[in-house]
């Protein structure tokens, strides 16, 4: 990675890392000032990162450490923790950077495998520091007006007393009848004004998840058509880590939440998963049957690794 590119991630770094982590970085040092004139030259310092550069450590009910070391430059807080293994490890996390070492591992060799691993640790942690604001700024303030995504577009609430159930609007018309410039998709729910966070979010999944079901059927059997494989069944799912499953016996399971994203993210998930009844693994043949329905699914597969679910619960919201 070029010198520039780096310091520009360290410079990023300085103004996310106190909201990015429990503890603040040590005050960074005074500049040298220039010897006197006669005065003999100083000795050159070698700071030792496991006394100079980092304060004592602080226990933790774990067992591990709190540190800090100098990357690029930045000083970087990370968690330490001894563990029976032969190599030192790293984790970047929300949490941010945890380090496990083994017993016999001195702190000078944990700071230089941390130098070693310098550009991918500030990499990460800039990565996880722009999903954490992504992750906060998609909170649903649940109220008549919120917003939130429905098949990749903003979808806003609208509290309708005078109806019953809910009602979908694909989008406005101007005063001669003709579609506006820009659609809007509003969801019109029978609840009253003073409707409660939690019985707006239930109303609204409880769409949301009769929506998935009625979008998901079609897709499947388009693909199931297309790679010549029977669908047992379709059955929604409301996973944390797991946006679809196949069974041997053609039972396909599909993540409710899909909805939230474009129908090009749902159709690659539909075909990922009918593949899998072809082929039940991730082998090269499976991923020529996959690109042989989606040719261009390493872009949906890439875009499905980046993007952040909205936060549904309730926390925090006023009446």
């Amino acid at each position: 990675m070029p010198p520039s590119k780096l310091r520009g991630l360290a410079e990023l770094l300085k103004f996310t890392q106190l909201s990015l982590f429990d503890s603040a970085p040590p005050p960074a040092s005074e500049s040298p000032r220039a010897p006197e004139r006669g005065a003999p030259p100083p000795s050159p310092v070698v700071p030792r990162p496991d006394v100079a550069l980092v304060p004592p450590p602080r226990a933790r009910a774990d067992g591990g450490s709190a540190r800090h070391v100098l990357l690029h430059g930045q000083p970087i807080p990370y968690d330490l923790k001894r563990a029976r293994r032969r190599s030192i490890g790293f984790t970047v996390s929300e949490d941010g950077l945890r380090v496990s070492a083994p017993k016999w591992v001195a702190l000078g060799d944990i700071d230089k495998a941390l130098q070693q691993k310098a550009d991918w640790i500030l990499r990460k942690l800039v990565e996880q520091r722009e999903r954490a604001r992504r992750t906060q700024a998609a909170r649903v303030a649940w109220g008549d007006g919120c917003s939130l995504p429905y098949l990749g577009e903003p979808l806003i609430v609208v509290l309708d007393p005078s109806l019953t159930g809910a009602r979908l609007d694909e989008g406005r018309t101007d005063s001669q009848g003709t579609l506006a410039a820009v659609p809007r998709r509003m969801l019109y729910l029978g609840l009253p004004q003073q409707a409660s966070p939690d019985q707006i979010r239930d109303a609204v999944q409880a769409w949301l998840q009769r929506q998935a079901k009625s979008w998901f059927e079609p897709r499947c059997r388009h693909f199931a058509a297309q790679l010549g494989v029977t669908m047992t069944g379709l059955r929604l799912s409301s996973a944390q880590t797991r946006w679809g499953s196949a069974n041997a016996d053609g039972m396909i399971r599909l993540n409710w939440r899909l909805i939230h994203f474009s129908p090009a993210l749902i159709d690659y998930v539909v075909a990922h998963e009918l593949s899998h009844l072809l082929e039940m693994n991730h082998s090269p043949r499976f991923w020529a049957v996959v690109r042989s329905v989606m040719p261009d699914y390493e872009l949906a597969r890439d875009r499905l690794k980046q993007v952040v679910l909205p936060l549904m619960d309730t926390e925090g919201a006023g009446a």
